[in-house]
């Protein structure tokens, strides 16, 4: 069976849209309508008029989406591609640290569940978190979360005071300084630049720090250049589409691993087998409480109005 031909088919016949993230396996990203970062997929998501939403990406993408087109199915192709950031945020005790804190305006970056959205007064992404923290009167205290690396970021560019949730991306904390230097001995004349969930001594290796999406026109804009690439690795295949003569190497993982590279290993759960078969059977679907979609709307659609 032709699995991209039958995935085609199967699109047009229930008029259903897929949305890729980045970090997906290359013959993913290849038969996607749309591919982005979390910002672009949340505005593609909340516009399309497709029936079918198959998200290939990670459970809080697709929940996002399901929250922004409640009305429509959203399927994911598997159902445990999670994500490690999301979880070292539980609803429950997210909730009792926002107690303890009243006062503060609570910014919460997108890769959380729903229940933690349905927390939050505003939600944002990393292309857009700085924009947000600095559109909130300096007088308010914010509470930020949940990853510690994106915040101290945005409290080191801003030098807004915040209350940091101690949350992180293992994909992003995977990267090895020793074996960057190392790297960056080997090819002196290759840029560093990396995704602002990285932690601060990869950050202070760049030359660029930025989204996935803005990693991507950054590359555009310089493609005289070489770069050492530090972020999931899935990144590199549209970089490569985009700009095929520029070299490019992904930051070495402190992890030995088949790639020897940062990957992420939910994002790469998702196959194009699953896909054709979460489109053809339209599950696993995301199915997301109708109270927790009314509360995480509001900090979603405020996050999508100030980034207009």
């Amino acid at each position: 069976m032709d699995l991209v031909k039958e995935i085609r088919r199967l699109k047009k016949e229930k008029n259903a849209v897929i949305l890729a993230h980045y970090y997906q396996v290359p013959e993913i990203q290849d038969i996607a309508d749309y591919v982005g970062d979390s910002l672009g997929l949340s505005q593609k998501a909340a516009e399309t008029d497709a029936d079918i939403i198959v998200f290939a990406g990670v459970h809080f993408m697709a929940e996002t989406a399901k929250i922004l087109s409640p009305k429509k199915k959203v399927v994911l192709p598997d159902l445990n591609a999670g994500c490690s950031l999301a979880d070292s945020c539980p609803p429950e005790a997210f909730k009792a640290f926002t107690e303890a804190h009243p006062n503060h305006v609570v910014i919460t970056y997108v890769n959380c569940s729903a229940e933690i959205k349905a927390l939050s007064d505003i939600v944002c992404t990393s292309s857009n978190a700085l924009k947000i923290v600095e559109s909130i009167p300096k007088e308010r205290p914010i509470i930020f979360a949940p990853d510690k690396n994106l915040g101290a970021y945005i409290i080191k560019e801003t030098g807004r005071d915040m209350l940091l949730w101690d949350g992180s991306c293992v994909v992003h904390e995977a990267f090895s300084m020793d074996k960057l230097i190392e790297l960056h001995k080997k090819y002196p004349d290759y840029k560093i630049i990396a995704h602002p969930e990285s932690e601060e001594h990869i950050l202070k290796t760049a030359t660029y720090i930025g989204s996935t999406a803005g990693m991507i026109n950054y590359v555009k804009q310089h493609q005289d250049q070489k770069f050492i690439v530090a972020t999931e690795a899935g990144i590199l295949h549209k970089m490569k589409e985009a700009m095929p003569n520029t070299e490019l190497i992904p930051a070495p993982a402190k992890e030995d691993n088949t790639c020897a590279c940062s990957e992420c290993h939910f994002m790469k759960m998702n196959t194009l087998q699953k896909l054709y078969d979460c489109l053809l059977n339209e599950s696993p679907k995301i199915e997301v409480d109708e109270t927790i979609i009314e509360q995480a709307l509001l900090p979603i659609e405020r996050m999508l109005e100030l980034s207009k």
